[in-house]
């Protein structure tokens, strides 16, 4: 298990973080929001909490969002790293609907009681999101998300809500 969340930290988060830095802003590369994210998901049914960077419009009305996951039930633990792409619709409110989709790493870790000697895995995935944000008077925002997932051990279905704090 700690080798899998040393691979996902070597060859996931050290590049996105450099993203987010904005090392080429001329991409658009500038980390605009970080916050927690909480939910639950379906298939592995879990509590998942975590947190995400939003790396504001590397195009129009498109962020990179970025976000590592722990999820927690069904005889499993999860750790899941997830690149997302998001498109904001403009509306007439203060809420922005936005669709997306993303791929994933999923690193699992097996209750040894129940699934005897099987001791973790890492599998790959993806998603389709569906979600919406508001902002706050403070310049921060709110949102919450619907995934459908696909691959081994990347939930089906996952609804989670947030909060993204202005860099």
């Amino acid at each position: 298990m700690i080798k899998n969340i040393l691979f996902v930290c070597a060859f996931v988060l050290v590049p996105a973080s450099a993203l987010a830095a904005g090392t080429h802003a001329s991409m658009g590369g500038v980390a605009t929001g970080i916050g927690p994210r909480l939910g639950f998901s379906s298939d592995p049914d879990q509590f998942v909490a975590g947190g995400q960077i939003i790396v504001g419009e590397v195009a129009p009305n498109l962020t990179f969002d970025p976000n590592l996951e722990v999820g927690v039930g069904d005889l499993l633990t999860t750790l899941g790293f997830n690149l997302d792409l998001h498109y904001h619709f403009q509306t007439r409110t203060t809420w922005r609907p936005y669709v997306g989709a993303g791929a994933s790493l999923s690193v699992v870790n097996f209750d040894n009681d129940f699934y005897g000697e099987r001791d973790s895995e890492t599998d790959g995935g993806g998603a389709f999101i569906l979600g919406a944000g508001v902002p706050t008077a403070t310049g921060s925002r709110f949102f919450s998300e619907l995934k459908l997932g696909f691959g081994d051990f990347v939930p089906s279905f996952k609804l989670l809500a947030g909060w993204n704090f202005r860099m």
